[in-house]
C-alpha cells in the first residue's frame, strides 16, 4: 500500500520575531493581525471569545479540549466574537452538550473569526511568558498558500495595544436599559421586576454577565456609551455609577473617561469599577497604569483581600495594571494578586468608591466574589437612608 501524502497545513501563525507555527485552519478564512495572549481557563471559551476586553487580541487556549461543548447564544458576553482569532492544541471535536445549538467551527466561520488547530500551545505559551505578548499575524487558507515573509512583516508593522483606545470600538452606539438577571435552573435568565437602586453603567466593553449581576443585586441598570459626559450620567439621577470592563490602553481611554469620572466623583455617589473600569477609576484618582509583560488571562487566579485575609479564586483578563506605587493619599489598595503581587483592587478611604481588577461575575470560585455586587448595592442603600 502506498504511503498517503502528507497533509498540507491550512493555517499559519507568524510572530513578529520570525517564529512561525503551522496547523489546521478552521472558522473563517483570511488574515488577522493582533497581540497574542494565552488563557489558562478550562471552560468558557465562548465567553472568552465574546468578551469585548479581548479586542485586538488572538487567544491561545492552554486547555486542549476546546469545542467539545459547542456554543449557545445564552453564553455570549456580547452579540458576536470580539477576539481576533483562536489558537488551540487539537482540532475542535464535535459538540457534546445538551445546551449546544451550534458547532464551534461553524460559529467562528459565520462570525468571521479565524482559528488554527494542531499547534504546540505549550511551546507557544512558554514563549509568551518569557518574551512578552508578541504581535502576530494569523492566516487561514484552505489551499495552504502563505506568504510567510509578508505575514511576519505585518506582525512587525502592527502598532500594538499601547496607546490604542479600543473602548470606542466596542461600546454601545446608544443608551439602553438592562433588567436580565443571572442564569438559574430551570428557567434560564429571569427579569428584575422589583429593582431598588438606579444605576448608570458606563460601557467600555461591558460583559452581559456583569450587567446581569447588577440586576440580580437589585439594580435598575441604564447603560451609557463610553464617551458619555458627566452631565449625561448625572441627568439620570442615579443612586450609583458602574464602570465596566473593556479593551485597549487605559491611558488612551482615559483621555475622555477620566474627566467624566472626576466630575461624577464630586457628586458623592457610590462608584464601582471592574477591569478597565478599575483602571479608569485609578487614573481619575491620580494613579498610573503600566503595560504588563504577558498579562493575566485565566480562571484560576488567587486574589487576596487585605481587610479580611480572604483569598478568592478569580477570573482575569487584562494586559495593563494599576501601579500600586502611584496610588495617592486617601486611596487604599484592597486586593492583591498572589501570583505576582500586582494590584487587584482599590477604594477611596471613607467613601463608597471602589474597584477591582478581576471579574467577579465570571464565577470561577464560583461565587467567591459576588459580594462585590452586594457591597455596591449596600452602599447605595446606605446613601438612600442617610
Amino acid at each position: 500500500m502506498a504511503a498517503s501524502a502528507p497533509t498540507k497545513p491550512t493555517a499559519c501563525l507568524a510572530l513578529a520575531d520570525g517564529t512561525v507555527f503551522y496547523g489546521t485552519g478552521f472558522g473563517a478564512t483570511g488574515e488577522a493581525v493582533a497581540e497574542l495572549c494565552f488563557n489558562t481557563a478550562m471552560t468558557g471559551y465562548q465567553e472568552i471569545m465574546t468578551d469585548p476586553s479581548y479586542a485586538g487580541q488572538i487567544v491561545t487556549f492552554t486547555f486542549p479540549h476546546i469545542g467539545n461543548t459547542g456554543v449557545t447564544p445564552e453564553d455570549d458576553e456580547t452579540a458576536d466574537p470580539v477576539a481576533a482569532g483562536m489558537v488551540v492544541k487539537w482540532d475542535p471535536t464535535l459538540a457534546s452538550n445538551w445546551r449546544a445549538t451550534e458547532e464551534l467551527k461553524d460559529w467562528l466561520k459565520r462570525t468571521g473569526r479565524i482559528a488554527i488547530g494542531g499547534v504546540d500551545t505549550r511551546r507557544l505559551t512558554r514563549a509568551i511568558r518569557q518574551q512578552g505578548a508578541p504581535h502576530v499575524a494569523l492566516a487561514h487558507d484552505p489551499d495552504g498558500n502563505f506568504d510567510v515573509k509578508a505575514l511576519v512583516a505585518k506582525a512587525r508593522d502592527w502598532a500594538g495595544l499601547e496607546g490604542m483606545d479600543l473602548a470606542k470600538e466596542v461600546t454601545c452606539a446608544q443608551s439602553y436599559r438592562w433588567d436580565e438577571m443571572r442564569w438559574a435552573w430551570p428557567d434560564g435568565y429571569p427579569r428584575q421586576e422589583a429593582p431598588k437602586h438606579k444605576v448608570v453603567a458606563i460601557d467600555y466593553g461591558a460583559k452581559r454577565n456583569i450587567l446581569r449581576c447588577l440586576a440580580s443585586a437589585g439594580c435598575d441598570v441604564t447603560v451609557l456609551p463610553a464617551t458619555a459626559t458627566a452631565e449625561e450620567v448625572l441627568a439620570h439621577n442615579p443612586d450609583g455609577v458602574f464602570l465596566s470592563n473593556g479593551p485597549g490602553d487605559p491611558a488612551a481611554t482615559g483621555e475622555y473617561a477620566v474627566p467624566m469620572i472626576q466630575e461624577v466623583l464630586k457628586a458623592e455617589l457610590p462608584i464601582f469599577g471592574i477591569c478597565l473600569g478599575h483602571q479608569m477609576l485609578a487614573l481619575a484618582l491620580g494613579a498610573k497604569t503600566v503595560k504588563m509583560n504577558h498579562g493575566h488571562h485565566g480562571a484560576n487566579h488567587p486574589v487576596k483581600e487585605h481587610a479580611t485575609g480572604k483569598v478568592e479564586i478569580t477570573s482575569m483578563n487584562h494586559g495593563f495594571a494599576v501601579d500600586a506605587q502611584t496610588l495617592p493619599d486617601g486611596v487604599e489598595e484592597t486586593h492583591v494578586s498572589l501570583f505576582d503581587g500586582s494590584n487587584c483592587g482599590i477604594r477611596v478611604s471613607g467613601r463608597p468608591v471602589f474597584s477591582v481588577q478581576h471579574h467577579p461575575e465570571a464565577s470561577p470560585g464560583p461565587q467567591d466574589s459576588f459580594y462585590l455586587f452586594e457591597r455596591f448595592a449596600e452602599a447605595m442603600a446606605e446613601r438612600e437612608t442617610a
